[in-house]
């Protein structure tokens, strides 16, 4: 590879020069990251109005004014970017969640998955500009950031398939990648970092599975496994987070290695008590590690060709058909006259061959 500053960027930046062995982890990554905008549009259109609201507990009305008052004409638009900007009623904020929910389902279903993903991006990001203390969650900004990382990653068109003509730049991929790296590692740091002596003692996960965000019924049956079963899975949490995510910056075999680690990690959190969609934010970053060649063995095998062979249309030869034999009341009497071997000329694109039957 030519290392010149023009070269390195391009290399890095344009589609031509991209990961052509990530198509099928694009694929699935967008289409999870399609699914996950659906479902906090989806909650969201419940509870919006009593959020923010004209009547809400912290209406967006009242923050954005004080914000104008604060700060300068454009100033105030870097400081929140939203489109209530132009109108924070109740109908403007039901119409943002409508709106990401339909365009979420259109790039789950692969229609014009770039466009989709900025509707989805700029009605998120117009609604959690707003929210004030409701959107100082930690998944909040996590998806904002992949979303944005997601718009450079989709591919272009209309229906772009697998997106064989524009594979993922590299840049891209790995912002996603250190995106998965970051939370968990960060994730790690700060338990140590907080002084937390819980986490020093290995019994922070004694009293995890009540008393975390959205508890479910099978983190009640978790709780009541002995100490060494908490102890061990706190010093797995450990070492998960501060060493196995260093796998990602290894060798392919590794970070497949590491992909069947995080993930049944991720499933168990999500049974016993999830963070809401990080989880599955996570999950679906996770995919990122795995390659094409890998993906393969998994999937059916009219769908390898179109993967193996994009754009490209099997040829059958066409073959007239031969004139028939004539009979012997049919030949003329003169042996001179008496047609030779018939021919059959058959194509195939720009060939040709020539085959011979005898009489």
């Amino acid at each position: 590879m030519d290392w010149a500053p023009a070269s390195a960027v391009r290399w890095l930046f344009a589609s031509e020069h991209g990961a052509s062995d990530r198509l099928i982890p694009r694929w699935i990554f967008l289409r999870a990251l399609g699914c996950i905008y659906f479902s906090a549009f989806f909650s969201l259109v419940f509870q919006v109005r009593g959020l923010i609201g004209p009547e809400g507990i912290l209406p967006a009305n009242e923050y954005l004014q004080a914000v104008a008052h604060s700060f300068g004409h454009f100033s105030r638009l870097w400081f929140a970017p939203t489109l209530l900007w132009f109108s924070s009623g109740s109908p403007m904020l039901t119409a943002l969640c409508w709106v990401g929910m339909v365009a979420s389902l259109l790039a789950v279903f692969n229609v014009w998955p770039r466009g989709m993903l900025v509707i989805c991006f700029t009605c998120f990001l117009s609604l959690v500009s707003a929210a004030e203390d409701f959107s100082g969650y930690q998944s909040d900004g996590m998806l904002l950031e992949a979303g944005f990382i997601a718009l450079f990653f989709a591919p272009l068109g209309f229906r772009p398939g697998w997106g064989a003509a524009r594979p993922p730049s590299r840049a891209s991929l790995f912002l996603l990648q250190w995106e998965w790296f970051r939370i968990y590692f960060e994730s790690g740091v700060v338990k140590i970092a907080s002084g937390d002596p819980e986490w020093r003692r290995m019994t922070a996960m004694d009293e995890y599975y009540q008393n975390g965000p959205l508890p479910t019924w099978i983190g009640w049956y978790v709780q009541h496994l002995p100490h060494w079963f908490h102890a061990a899975t706190t010093y797995a949490t450990l070492a998960l987070e501060l060493g196995l995510v260093w796998m990602l910056f290894l060798p392919r075999r590794w970070r497949i290695v590491c992909f069947f680690i995080v993930m049944p990690w991720q499933i168990g959190i999500i049974l016993t008590a999830n963070y809401t969609f990080l989880n599955y934010l996570v999950l679906a970053l996770s995919f990122l590690l795995l390659d094409d060649r890998f993906l393969l063995h998994f999937f059916p095998r009219r769908w390898k060709k179109s993967l193996l062979h994009p754009g490209r249309r099997q040829v059958r030869p066409v073959c007239p058909r031969p004139p028939p034999i004539p009979s012997r009341e049919m030949l003329p009497r003169n042996p001179a006259k008496r047609p030779g071997p018939r021919t059959a000329m058959c194509t195939i694109g720009q060939r040709s061959s020539v085959h011979s039957s005898p009489r």
